[in-house]
């Protein structure tokens, strides 16, 4: 068993306000928290892992090439591997989610993607 305290865990801001904790870093399967600013939408991306992103606090709206959908608290999102998305906070103050993927992703993936 490996424990990860949150007041511990390794994290890091993407951009300004928009920080991710990461709750497990496994090659079978990594969780993230995150806490998303008002207003603010993650760049288009896309990456290999399947991915499913749970609304702790707030509102969070999910856009793919084909759809677009508001989520409330306690709503999730299953994400396709390799299918292109934007998260984006709707609100006026900011939003707080669970992202899990698998396989695990790598918790730089915001980092290296900015140097790319």
């Amino acid at each position: 068993m490996k424990v990860i305290r949150f007041d511990n865990a390794e994290s890091y801001e993407p951009e300004k306000d928009w920080r991710r904790v990461s709750l497990c870093s496994q090659e079978e399967i990594s969780i993230e928290h995150f806490v998303k600013p008002a207003g603010h939408a993650s760049p288009r991306h896309e990456h290999p892992n399947a991915q499913v992103l749970i609304v702790l606090k707030g509102k969070l709206t999910i856009t793919t090439d084909d759809d677009e959908q508001e989520l409330s608290e306690n709503d999730a999102v299953y994400i396709p591997g390799d299918e292109p998305h934007v998260v984006t906070n709707p609100l006026k103050k900011p939003s707080v989610g669970i992202d899990i993927f698998v396989p695990g992703r790598s918790f730089d993936f915001w980092l290296k993607r900015k140097t790319q």
